[in-house]
């Protein structure tokens, strides 16, 4: 049985000519912005403020960092800065369990011991890899 599979299901939707439905969101919400400081703000004012709302959600509906909206990069940033940070390198289950059920440090340096590889080894394994070259059954 064949099925339809979705493709390109990251890419949205064009919704008026180039633009998708968050693009126009962003803009039109640029506009209402833009409509309202004109009634209540002088032109001067108005100018300014019009300078940094076309700019804000302009950026906010094309400028995509690394390949990401802007408002999912921004709320991304203040996660990171503000989450604690837990990092965590090679710990396995088993010791995390007998540190928590004892009581002890988690910061304990695990000693790792480290292989080493001399010349008749690597003769051995050279061997070991020559003899089996013609053997390709799995």
């Amino acid at each position: 049985m064949l099925f339809n599979v979705p493709q390109f299901i990251e890419i949205e939707d064009k919704i008026v000519g180039p633009l998708t439905a968050k693009q126009i969101g962003w803009l039109g919400i640029g506009g209402i912005l833009l409509l309202i400081f004109w009634n209540l703000l002088d032109t001067s004012a108005f100018i300014i403020a019009a300078i940094v709302i076309v700019g804000l959600f302009g950026a906010l509906a094309f400028y995509r960092p690394y390949n990401q909206s802007l408002i999912g990069f921004i709320i991304s940033s203040f996660r990171f800065v503000f989450r604690p940070k837990i990092y965590i390198w090679e710990i396995n289950r088993d010791d995390l369990k007998l540190t928590m059920k004892h009581g002890a440090n988690l910061k304990q340096k695990k000693v790792i011991e480290r292989k080493t590889l001399n010349s008749a080894k690597i003769i051995e394994i050279s061997k070991i890899l020559d003899n089996n070259h013609g053997n390709t059954t799995f």
